[in-house]
């Protein structure tokens, strides 16, 4: 879903009270907001109750739903500080402490013909995306699988979208050079005809 079709869909909510255009954001934020808030807080049914908790929020201050420029930043920062209240609750640090955080990154799912190619590979690739250090993950997800901006994870994260550009860094680092160690490139050279090398 593209910013116009949320953008209308925040209207539809706010001007009409339309609870189906709003089941159509809760579908599509819940999954990854739910994945987020049990990086944070280790269980899954706190997670959920504290997503459901966020939108129950959203959807009883829906007449200011027009007032927010980005949903998904906004939505993104509510389950981070509803998490950080549960944890403070709880009598742990209020912290995010980021190499605590437990993220699981989705996994790429080969089609038929990726299977009989590359099968070996999307494993390996899949495996070296689990094995980053938790915080590299947790920005990885957020930016890759999420989609979100270097300055939203950074927002989010409080942290400074220069180290969220650090942590991608550090990410792609990793996966090309298991590419590298799976794909050697050949060493001997060859010549193309008529060309002396």
């Amino acid at each position: 879903m593209n910013d116009k079709e949320i953008q209308a869909l925040q209207e539809q909510v706010a001007l009409f009270d339309d609870q189906h255009a709003f089941k159509i954001l809760f579908k599509h934020y819940y999954t990854t907001l739910f994945q987020f808030a049990v990086s944070i807080v280790k269980v899954r049914e706190t997670a959920e109750e504290i997503v459901e908790d966020v939108f129950i929020k959203v959807w009883n201050q829906r007449k200011r739903l027009t007032e927010i420029a980005n949903l998904r930043l906004y939505l993104y920062v509510s389950v981070k500080n509803h998490c950080l209240n549960h944890v403070t609750r709880r009598g742990t640090t209020a912290e995010i402490d980021l190499d605590q955080l437990d993220v699981v990154c989705a996994e790429l799912v080969p089609n038929p013909e990726d299977l009989l190619v590359a099968s070996e590979l999307l494993q390996r690739v899949n495996k070296s995306i689990h094995e980053l250090p938790p915080k590299c993950r947790i920005v990885y997800k957020l930016v890759k699988e999420n989609g979100l901006s270097y300055k939203e994870v950074g927002e989010i994260l409080n942290i400074s979208p220069r180290t969220v550009e650090n942590h991608i860094a550090a990410a792609i680092k990793k996966l090309a050079s298991l590419l590298d160690a799976d794909f050697p490139l050949p060493r001997k050279s060859f010549t193309l005809p008529g060309i002396k090398n």
